[in-house]
């Protein structure tokens, strides 16, 4: 397991660990409370992969198209 913190993670590497980590807890050859941090860690995880597919959601949206379908230009995310 990586000792970076998850909120330093791209959507990649926490990817990567929450799939090492389901790999763990699938193996079913760990200790309850080995289990239970490893679960942990793997709700973070998630959750990053989650908030990481988010912007990358709203960066997409946030394209506009031309009447050809070309992109045309982007509109910031939060217009104020």
């Amino acid at each position: 397991m990586s000792d970076t913190p998850v909120s330093e993670m791209s959507f990649e590497q926490a990817m990567a660990e929450l799939e090492r980590v389901v790999g763990q807890l699938d193996s079913g050859d760990v200790a309850l409370d080995e289990s239970i941090r490893l679960y942990q860690r793997g709700a973070e995880l998630k959750k990053r992969c989650s908030d990481k597919l988010a912007e990358a959601e709203e960066k997409v949206a946030a394209i506009t198209l031309d009447e050809q379908g070309q992109p045309a230009g982007t509109q910031p995310l939060d217009p104020k």
